[in-house]
């Protein structure tokens, strides 16, 4: 009696994607058999060796029109078993309908609402002006450098021809729906303090130890103080200030001696309307603050800052919200509080909007437990079934012809 959305779902959360060895072959022939199934045009594309892009399409009427893009990642983080209720990739259901499963909502319920509000429009004998293709990415979850960052770059994904693009979003509790139309920044800083070495006996002078005392405590100062303007501002979401963390601690070789060398790891997440070069001179200043010798290095230094329009005056947030509002859905605008594959396609000048159709729903991606209701992910196709007409009959823009 099980809706065969939902059947398709749970055999998509049972292929274990799980890094840092996911079955990306296993996902990729799934997605593939569903797409043959539906009609849809296959095409695969390895951007590195064993990291394979799947891109199945939708050909519109009209292929000299921009197409819409609707993205997607395959890999799902670790899960610490014994903090599940149920077998992470076992997609059980229990009897409120609510689906345990790693990547239940981060992001493969999303991967298969896609397709699903594809099969219902293709059985209604729709057909859109513009193409739909689908990507199904790896490597997200561990920053997509092997995924949508490459493949961004390629003639494969220029030959996409996007006009317009959705990927995730986040879940929500409340009524309302998050929409997300720009990102964090990520920044990955390794702070390393030089000092003088010596006996753990002596009072040594200059030591790696105290300038490294004076750095996290900079950071750290930094840190609270943006804590508290997001506490104290009620209009800010989290996405709205830098958050700052002390991620890794490194240094020291035995009890009984000074180190010559410390270091500490911090990864900082910076809205699109903070000023990235004052923000490194700042970084700077710290570290000189702290004294010689110390110095700081970016393991990663994401600077696009580009954002998608919300503008109604926008023919794709028209379309966009334009379905929202008739099907009564109350929206929420915010920046993405971490990271996601759209970053990269904003990068290229495309814009995206991450939504992810879970309202009244915690939030529980990478988290224990991680589930979604059935009633919530049939919602969503309901919902996706909507919005897809509408961006693919956006009318032809000026830069079209």
């Amino acid at each position: 009696s099980e809706n065969p959305s939902v059947t398709l779902f749970r055999e998509y959360l049972k292929i274990d994607t799980v890094h840092p060895k996911p079955d990306y072959d296993a996902a990729v022939q799934f997605l593939e058999r569903v797409g043959t199934d539906l009609g849809l045009a296959c095409q695969k594309v390895e951007v590195c060796q064993g990291h394979v892009v799947l891109i199945l399409t939708w050909q519109g009427t009209n292929p000299r029109l921009r197409s819409i893009l609707l993205n997607s990642h395959t890999d799902v983080v670790p899960v610490f078993e014994e903090h599940w209720t149920y077998p992470p990739f076992e997609a059980v259901k229990d009897s409120q309908g609510n689906i345990y499963a790693r990547g239940a909502q981060d992001m493969k319920c999303v991967s298969i609402q896609y397709l699903e509000a594809i099969r219902r429009l293709k059985a209604e004998g729709k057909c859109f002006a513009r193409t739909i293709h689908l990507t199904f990415v790896p490597d997200e979850e561990v920053g997509g450098h092997k995924g949508m960052e490459m493949f961004v770059q390629r003639p494969e994904f220029r030959a996409l021809n996007v006009g317009f693009a959705l990927d995730e979003g986040l879940a929500s509790p409340s009524d309302t729906f998050s929409v997300f139309y720009g990102e964090r920044s990520p920044w990955w800083i390794k702070v390393k303090c030089m000092g003088s070495p010596g006996h753990g006996s002596r009072f040594i002078s200059n030591t790696a130890a105290e300038k490294m005392h004076k750095v996290i405590s900079s950071f750290l100062a930094f840190r609270e103080s943006e804590k508290q303007r997001l506490k104290s501002d009620s209009s800010l979401t989290l996405g709205d200030v830098t958050s700052l963390n002390l991620t890794m601690l490194e240094g020291g070789v035995s009890f009984n001696v000074v180190p010559s060398e410390m270091a500490a790891s911090f990864d900082i997440r910076i809205p699109p309307t903070v000023d990235l070069k004052a923000f490194e001179e700042q970084v700077a200043a710290w570290c000189r603050g702290a004294g010689d010798g110390v110095t700081y290095e970016f393991h990663q230094k994401c600077m696009d800052q580009h954002i998608t329009s919300t503008e109604e005056s926008d023919p794709w947030w028209k379309a966009f919200s334009g379905v929202c509002r008739d099907m009564k859905l109350q929206l929420k605008l915010e920046i993405f509080p971490a990271a996601t594959d759209s970053r990269y396609i904003r990068a290229v000048r495309r814009p995206a909007i991450g939504f992810s159709p879970m309202n009244c729903t915690p939030v529980l991606l990478h988290d224990h437990n991680e589930f979604l209701n059935e009633q919530v992910f049939l919602r969503g196709i309901d919902i996706y079934a909507c919005l897809l007409p509408a961006l693919a009959s956006v009318p032809p823009l000026p830069a079209e012809g």
